[in-house]
């Protein structure tokens, strides 16, 4: 019972954070933090700027998953744009947004790619096992190559960093949207520089938080706490939450719902 009232409470009733967000990036500010993109943050490490030397800077960078809820993403990068904030918006192909993504480049920020063609590949094809899901890879990749220059072509400008979705196929079966990225032939061929789960990149963070539902918001700690504690913060945010959006919430769980339904139905049974 309790954990139905939590979801139902973040989904339809919790009262907008945004204000919570906006004080983040004041305190953000005070504390003497640069606050960034993941692309932005890549290239200083590339660069030789590397974390834990005494004179670093304070870098904070800010992801956003953008799974559903355009008109939340939109209120958070008004309040960015506000204080001179730049941040990652990552975007499935169900919420692609190109003008909205053109004007986040603009602004100094990054528009890119949340992928989840390994995930969309076992649920079309009804596949129910890590191994069935590898043995297609090449497949797949290709329509990882086909997805992103589409996208590219339509904003007219590259791609740098890609962020994987998780969905619930990925957690059933325990195969990773990420671990399409580890062929560094497909990354090439892409012009991919990171993504944004590399080791290489994740090591580079003193702490990495993650945005939670309600009741418990953050974890491992909350940005708040790391402000002055650590050197280079990475928060990943979900703008769906952050504030509630009823008729996208009810969207979306409906869509999860018929998905789940449709792949548990074997391939040889479907009409």
């Amino acid at each position: 019972m309790t954990i139905m009232f939590n979801r139902v409470y973040a989904d339809y009733l919790m009262p907008s954070r945004l204000g919570e967000y906006e004080s983040l990036l004041h305190a953000a500010t005070a504390a003497g933090y640069t606050q960034l993109s993941v692309r932005d943050f890549f290239r200083r490490l590339r660069r030789g700027q590397q974390p834990g030397s005494p004179s670093a800077e304070r870098l904070f960078v800010h992801r956003h998953d953008i799974d559903s809820d355009l008109r939340t993403a939109k209120k958070m990068f008004a309040i960015e744009s506000r204080h001179g904030v730049r941040a990652s918006y990552y975007f499935r192909l169900c919420t692609l947004d190109y003008g909205f993504m053109r004007e986040i480049e603009a602004a100094g920020s990054e528009a890119s790619y949340h992928y989840e063609e390994v995930a969309d590949f076992a649920k079309r094809h009804h596949l129910r096992s890590a191994e069935a899901v590898r043995q297609h890879f090449p497949e797949i990749r290709e329509l990882f190559v086909r997805n992103l220059g589409q996208i590219v072509d339509r904003l007219g400008f590259p791609i740098a960093t890609v962020a994987s979705h998780g969905d619930f196929v990925n957690r059933r079966l325990k195969v990773i949207n990420h671990e399409l990225l580890r062929d560094e032939a497909l990354r090439r061929r892409c012009g991919i520089e990171c993504e944004s789960y590399d080791a290489e990149l994740l090591r580079c963070f003193d702490v990495y938080i993650s945005d939670r539902k309600y009741p418990v918001y953050y974890h491992p700690i909350t940005p708040f706490d790391a402000l002055g504690k650590h050197q280079h913060i990475c928060l990943l945010t979900h703008p769906v939450q952050w504030e509630t959006n009823w008729l996208e919430n009810s969207r979306c769980n409906l869509r999860r719902l018929v998905e789940e339904m449709a792949w548990r139905v074997p391939a040889g049974r479907r009409a």
